[in-house]
């Protein structure tokens, strides 16, 4: 980043209400403001002297403590909008003992029982807020306070480990071991060496709030020898289920029952894909909101979440963590965990651009490539998906789904090293498909965060309107709270790069697009945001007013009669929108319905997979994929 977002921050301070009502016409300004902006940043230096005061008050060194935070977070402020739940620039992780990323269907009465896992030994934002005696809720929403909770910990950990806070910043390498919160030496070790590495190289950036931040290289040779009285276990690193010529190791992820409920269980549920009749039919993209080392942490603890594999970001290492075989709790859809691969890549969607690395990218796209070659899943935008993509199985579900990998995610640069390019040459020229292509090297939109204006970066996203004019309201999905804005979270007037819609109009510069049952417009001059697409086009049935579209192709409820499932445990996806006679969208399919029963642990006599008579197609409705039913659809010539 540069100065200049210093600059904007100061600016939007400073002239407060008439620069946001500005701001506000000019469809730029944030309806909301997020809490993960507690900063003030009215002073850009504020951060680099909240890591002065802490380091002096804790007596940890100054460049330990930086270079922790910088591998934790580059000095972003984070709200852990992740399962990996992580806060702040510390990365203090707070988990609440019952995660969502399962996305199954399950009453109230047994989401009371599956709260029973004790996650307290993980649960290092409440550890700081003990040692300083204050408030969760303070440590991950105040800056300043969240680096005070790492300093605290960091030197109680070094009076863990060598009895006394060390003067020597050599010395703090057993403290930086434990403070990776790894029960594996291989990833603890790691940690701690990429902050010797930080240390010795120094670093410099711009923070998301505008903050400068400064760490001065500095020479030091860790003395490892602090870290020997730690337990830690010697993982095998053998086994994974990776590409040649790939970095790859397999750590597992738990697979323990947390309680005497039989229900109460993580991180994942056993199976035998694609042999036992569930198709590996996706691969979802997902960052972590996080570090690689935290999230193999999460996934190795009671924290009923999980992926398949976990990518780094500085080498491009990988991490495999659930056999594909089986079905991690990663999607947030049971549908989509049914059916999918999840790949956790390292960092935070607001800053991707810090972290979706090009070691990243290339281990990444060889991975995708393996996996889909060996579960014969087509490289296209239907089937390799972002997690942003992925709906959610209710209304309420819907406004609660992630928006990773971000604006950031290069989707032209990762489906060209899949050797499946967005951008093709054998586009349908006399079709009324497009997909979205701008160029993501100069496609630059502001985005807000927190509340704060962004400096334009790269991007995959394009935004849409309600008329062909930059003047007219940004278009709304109906489930999100004070949308309609250019919030970077804000996907429901967002379409990304690989994405393919029907073209419903066209004036001077701007297209038209069916998305979400609305008719939304993109800038579009000389064809430089979309290139002719091609596919299958459905509309609703002649006679329907309107037809439901769900958030999965679950079986009909004739299906489940003499199975022995009961009421409570069978496949539900509630409506979650309407498309309106007249409009088309872009689908795949059509999709037998299925279900896959996993309700109890260790019990795979109690697994089914069910086949249901309904079929489904698949379609890009808005950000997101949706289902609709076959029977209620009428096929479209393009």
């Amino acid at each position: 980043m540069t100065n200049n977002v210093g600059k904007l921050t100061k600016l939007f301070l400073i002239v407060g209400l008439a620069v946001s009502l500005v701001f506000v016409y000019l469809g730029i300004m944030s309806s909301t403001k997020d809490s993960a902006a507690a900063t003030d940043t009215t002073d850009s230096s504020q951060l680099q002297k909240a890591f002065e005061m802490a380091a002096k008050e804790f007596g940890v060194p100054q460049s330990v403590l930086m270079a922790v935070a910088y591998n934790q977070s580059r000095w972003d402020h984070h709200k852990g909008h992740s399962e990996v739940g992580g806060y702040g620039v510390m990365n203090l992780v707070h988990i609440e003992g019952h995660q969502d990323a399962n996305g199954k269907n399950v009453t109230a009465e047994e989401n009371a029982t599956s709260l029973g896992a004790d996650v307290s030994s993980i649960n290092t934002l409440d550890k700081a807020a003990e040692l300083l005696d204050t408030d969760i809720e303070v440590l991950k929403n105040d800056s300043e306070q969240n680096i005070r909770g790492g300093a605290a910990l960091l030197a109680e950990y070094a009076k863990e480990t060598v009895g006394e806070i060390p003067s020597n910043p050599a010395d703090w390498y057993g403290a930086i071991v434990k403070y990776s919160g790894s029960d594996v030496k291989g990833v603890a070790d790691e940690f701690a060496d990429e902050v010797y590495a930080t240390i010795q190289s120094g670093a410099e950036r711009y923070t998301i709030n505008g903050q400068k931040v400064t760490l001065q290289p500095k020479s030091v040779t860790p003395n490892k020898s602090t870290a020997d009285n730690i337990p830690l276990r010697n993982a095998k690193f053998t086994g994974a289920d990776c590409p040649n010529g790939l970095e790859c190791s397999f750590i597992p992820a738990r697979y323990e029952q947390f309680s005497s409920t039989s229900t109460d269980y993580g991180n994942y549920d056993i199976a035998n894909r694609p042999y036992d009749g569930l198709e590996i039919r996706y691969i979802i993209i997902h960052n972590i909101e996080g570090s690689a080392q935290s999230a193999i942490n999460h996934f190795r603890n009671k924290s009923y979440v999980s992926a398949n594999y976990v990518i780094d970001s500085t080498t491009g290492k990988i991490t495999q963590m659930v056999k594909p075989e089986d079905v991690a709790w990663q999607a947030g859809n049971w549908y989509f965990n049914m059916h999918s691969i999840g790949i956790e890549h390292e960092g935070y969607a607001a800053t991707g651009y810090d972290w979706y690395s090009e070691q990243m990218y290339r281990s990444s796209a060889k991975l995708v490539k393996y996996l889909a070659e060996k579960y014969d899943i087509p490289l296209d935008r239907q089937h390799i998906l972002g997690h942003d993509e992925v709906p959610g199985l209710s209304p309420y579900r819907q406004t609660r789904m992630h928006w990773d990998p971000g604006a950031y995610w290069d989707w032209s640069h990762f489906f060209n090293l899949l050797g499946a390019p967005i951008n093709p040459s054998d586009g349908d020229k006399e079709s009324n498909i497009v997909t979205i292509s701008p160029n993501y090297n100069t496609n630059m939109p502001t985005f807000t965060y927190g509340g704060v204006v962004q400096e334009p970066k790269s991007s995959s996203l394009i935004q849409l309107y309600t008329e062909p004019s930059f003047d007219a309201p940004l278009i709304k999905d109906p489930h999100i709270i004070n949308g309609g804005t250019n919030r970077i979270n804000d996907w429901g007037n967002k379409a990304a790069i690989g994405q393919s819609y029907y073209k419903a109009d066209q004036v001077g510069d701007w297209t038209a697009i069916h998305y979400g049952g609305q008719k939304a417009w993109f800038y579009n001059p000389n064809n430089q945001f979309a290139v002719p697409g091609s596919g299958m086009l459905i509309t609703p049935k002649a006679g329907h007013d309107s037809i439901p579209v769900y958030g999965a192709a679950y079986p009909e409820d004739a299906a489940y009669e003499g199975t022995g499932i009961a009421d409570w445990a069978k496949g539900n996806a509630e409506v979650l929108y309407q498309i309106p006679a007249g409009q088309f969208y872009v689908s795949t399919g059509p999709i037998q319905s299925d279900y896959y029963h996993a309700k109890y642990f260790n019990d795979p006599d109690t697994n089914q997979v069910l086949k249901g008579q309904d079929e489904y197609y698949q379609i890009f409705f808005n950000h997101r994929v949706g289902f609709v039913k076959k029977s209620d659809v009428e096929i479209v010539n393009p």
